[in-house]
């Protein structure tokens, strides 16, 4: 659902495709992630809610305000405490400089460990 705004000059509508699409880019640019996980869940929500999810994403676009949830996999041997707080401000940021929403809360879900060497060749780990 397009969510819009209300402004001098008319109105601007931010689709939460678009919102999805800017946190899994901004999530796979960070040190640290292997890669965004889909898994079956994302695959029914997909369909009973007819909604084109973004691997891994899940947002709530309101007026003026976003909701973020991320499902990833992180590389072996990396700090996850950290590398999902630079997550969360790589995403908060970028969703926040490229909207003009304020971002509430980013929530992440660490769903598995990648070695740097291997190829994440299941379907639920392969990132779009």
């Amino acid at each position: 659902m397009a969510e819009q705004l209300q402004l001098d000059n008319g109105l601007i509508r931010i689709s939460d495709d678009v919102v999805s699409k800017i946190a899994g880019m901004a999530a796979l640019e960070t040190p640290g992630i292997a890669a965004m996980s889909g898994g079956l869940s994302e695959g029914w929500a997909k369909r009973l809610s007819g909604k084109n999810v973004q691997k891994g994403v899940t947002v709530e676009v309101g007026q003026l305000e976003a909701a973020i949830d991320l499902r990833i996999i992180v590389l072996y041997e990396t700090p996850i405490h950290e590398v999902c707080r630079m997550l969360q401000q790589n995403v908060r940021e970028a969703v926040e400089s490229m909207t003009g929403l304020r971002v509430v809360e980013v929530n992440v879900k660490v769903e598995g460990v990648a070695f740097k060497d291997d190829e994440i060749d299941d379907a639920s780990y392969r990132a779009k």
